[in-house]
């Protein structure tokens, strides 16, 4: 009896065997020789992070943690041990944090809709949105996810969960264009998570929900797509032009380099040193450490080669 497919099936099951595909595919790739270090962060006492949507490095290897509660920006030297707490009573629900080549701390806050830029002494130095206000324009930004910086300074926002686009800025704030819609077609977006920019000044971004990673030059044209990576949450760049991946809801690390092309990884689902709960940003050090931040297990690991 000839078997006919139903509509929902269609709708759903197939999507479902396409991540597991994807999935399967993953588990495959060999194991690139990262172990966990015990405790790399050393906290003040009596202080716990909440859940850890971001973590960023300097140029010095300074740890910059940006999680939900307490003290929500902390800085660690490059021994892990505790320096300061920056920006006190200023965010709102913390997500994205990246470091810019002059050392300024920048950070996005799904909360209040904002996109700030600190100096190294921890003091305001640009405001991008409006407060706890929510937008599409110019001057207003949607739970934006996360920032990145071009090479003439320029500043990508990735407006993220409210707005599907990328949004472009001189390098003293001026707005220049947004690019992207709601959508599935190459040039648009479905959460747009994370953006970082390679050495040549394209633009690479974590299209979170439609399970892939877009390409697009400087001025938002689309060049190319990777879709075999599961579902990438965070992105960073290494100084030897590898694109490291945490891949949230598959719980692993996935190093790939500019073509696209797997290297390998690491991770599982789980509790203990090594495994994740939903790894969401990732960072990697000037000696190639690799520092994975989780929302589920509210805490911060540091890997480095066996």
């Amino acid at each position: 009896m000839k078997r006919h497919l139903h509509p929902h099936w269609i709708l759903v099951e197939l999507p479902l065997l396409a991540a597991a595909l994807a999935g399967a595919q993953i588990a495959a790739l060999p194991d690139l020789g990262y172990r966990a270090v015990p405790d790399p962060l050393k906290l003040p006492a009596g202080a716990n992070f909440g859940e850890v949507p971001s973590v960023a490095l300097d140029a010095r290897g300074h740890i910059y943690v940006f999680h939900r509660g307490p003290r929500a920006l902390m800085e660690f030297d490059a021994a892990g041990n505790f320096l300061r707490s920056i920006g006190e009573g200023l965010f709102t629900r913390p997500h994205g944090l990246r470091i810019d080549p002059d050392g300024n701390i920048w950070t996005t806050d799904v909360g209040s809709h904002l996109v700030l830029k600190f100096n190294r002494e921890g003091q305001v130095m640009m405001v991008f949105g409006r407060q706890n206000s929510a937008g599409e324009t110019d001057s207003q930004f949607n739970q934006p996810a996360d920032v990145a910086f071009g090479r003439n300074g320029e500043i990508y926002v990735a407006d993220g969960y409210g707005n599907s686009r990328i949004v472009k800025f001189d390098r003293e704030g001026r707005f220049l264009k947004a690019w992207g819609t709601k959508g599935a077609a190459p040039g648009q977006f479905n959460l747009p998570h994370a953006v970082v920019v390679d050495a040549n000044g394209q633009v690479i971004v974590a299209d979170r929900e439609n399970a892939r990673i877009q390409i697009f030059d400087s001025d938002g044209n689309f060049l190319k797509e990777w879709t075999h990576l599961g579902q990438p949450w965070g992105l960073a760049l290494s100084r030897d032009g590898l694109l490291y991946v945490a891949a949230g809801r598959d719980n692993r690390v996935l190093v790939l380099d500019l073509d696209g092309k797997i290297q390998g990884g690491f991770g599982e689902r789980g509790k203990l040193p090594g495994q994740f709960g939903w790894p969401h940003g990732i960072a990697v050090g000037p000696a190639g450490e690799i520092y994975v931040s989780e929302i589920l297990n509210w805490r911060v690991q540091k890997f480095v080669r066996k």
